[in-house]
C-alpha cells in the first residue's frame, strides 16, 4: 500500500525553507550562526548546506577546536526534527562534561 491509495502523500521537502527554520531551531538552542555553520563558545558544532532537494549537515561528535565529524543528509522535515534532537542531546552531554 502507498501513500496514494489514501489519497495524501507528504508535501514535498523544500529545502531552501527548511534550512531557515533548521538555523532559527538551533539558534532558539543558543547557538551562534557563522558563515554556513553554527558555533558553541566559538568551537563549530554544526555546518548546513542545502544541495538541490536535501540538506547536508555535519554535526561534531565532540566539542573541540577541529572536531570529528558524523555527516548526515536531510531529505524530509522528520530528518530535520531528527536532527534538533540530536543537537539538543549532544548540548546537553556536553554541558554535564564540563
Amino acid at each position: 500500500m502507498s501513500d496514494d491509495d489514501f489519497g495524501f502523500a507528504p508535501p514535498p521537502f523544500k529545502a531552501e525553507e527548511a534550512l531557515v527554520t533548521l538555523r532559527r531551531s538551533l539558534r532558539d538552542l543558543k547557538l551562534a550562526e557563522r558563515g554556513n555553520g553554527l558555533e558553541l563558545r566559538g568551537r563549530r558544532v554544526v555546518e548546513l548546506t542545502a544541495d538541490g532537494g536535501a540538506i547536508s549537515a555535519r554535526l561534531a561528535r565532540k566539542l573541540a577546536l577541529t572536531p570529528e565529524w558524523d555527516a548526515r543528509v536531510l531529505r524530509s522535515a522528520g530528518d530535520v526534527r531528527k536532527l534538533v534532537d540530536e543537537v539538543r542531546k549532544r548540548l546537553e552531554r556536553w554541558q554535564q562534561e564540563d
